[in-house]
């Protein structure tokens, strides 16, 4: 019942903050379906993914009879995406694993050198980039440092919501890797926050498409991809990205979401491709 109750307040727009409090409250052991009524479907598409449809929006209650179509066309109108939203997610750089403390996890000289090419690639696409939204670790800080000379006057914004965690227990599980269960229960809460923050269709008042770029970390990544494509979440260890890789998620106004890059390092020379 509190996992059901949680979702339900978590469509109705919590984000943010209090969408990683209201998180924290799902019991252990409860099913990990963050899709919803989606993975009761499996190969189905949830066109309301995002709880932004527009016909979800509106009270039908409330219709005029005697108006009837025209006036459901014109609240539906008033609901309705108009923008594409293109979503970069870049995956920090190489950086000092043994580090005693996340502070000392700073960026390797090859780590710099991938951020540079990243931060290159970036600005040869000639785009009109929005914003910067970067984990507050670290190595994210450094790297989005290094991209963003290449990207002036595009405004950046720090979150914990995109530090790096355990997002679902994978499924096949792997041996090498085995977090505490409670590890899970926090860091899961904490990145399906995020993606419910940040992925969604343009809101309705959006009217120019909109080019953004969030660095952050692999898992959390590789999490958001597979939410967004709504395939199940627990196969997010299947998938491998690069140390500074970008990967480009596209969202239409009908809320209907493409993925055009997985991991993308093509533009780095072979030998400085890694993935600490």
């Amino acid at each position: 019942m509190a996992f059901r109750q949680a979702l339900q307040l978590a469509a109705c727009g919590l984000a943010g903050g209090s969408a990683a409090v209201l998180f924290s409250a799902v019991a252990v052991g409860e099913p990990p379906a963050w899709a919803g009524s989606a993975r009761a479907r499996p190969g189905v598409w949830d066109p309301n993914w995002d709880r932004r449809e527009p016909l979800s929006l509106i009270n039908l209650r409330k219709r005029n009879v005697e108006s009837g179509e025209e006036e459901l066309a014109s609240r539906l109108d008033h609901y309705k995406a108009k923008a594409t939203r293109h979503i970069f997610l870049i995956r920090h750089s190489q950086y000092h694993v043994d580090g005693s403390m996340e502070k000392d996890r700073t960026l390797t000289p090859l780590g710099r050198e991938q951020a540079e090419l990243t931060g290159l690639r970036l600005a040869s696409l000639g785009l009109r980039f929005n914003k910067i939204v970067h984990s507050s670790m670290t190595r994210a800080v450094e790297t989005t440092d290094i991209i963003s000379k290449h990207l002036p006057g595009v405004c950046r914004v720090s979150t914990d919501l995109l530090r790096e965690g355990a997002p679902i227990e994978p499924d096949p599980p792997v041996s090498h890797w085995k977090p505490d269960a409670v590890q899970y229960y926090e860091d899961g809460a904490r990145i399906e926050a995020a993606f419910r923050n940040y992925i969604h269709r343009a809101d309705a008042k959006q009217e120019e498409d909109s080019y953004e770029i969030f660095i952050c970390h692999a898992n959390v990544i590789r999490y958001i991809v597979c939410r967004a494509l709504q395939f199940p979440p627990e196969g997010w260890l299947r998938l491998s990205l690069n140390n500074g890789s970008i990967t480009h998620l596209v969202i239409r106004p009908n809320g209907r979401v493409a993925l055009r890059a997985l991991g993308d390092t093509g533009f780095m020379p072979p030998e400085k491709i890694t993935r600490s």
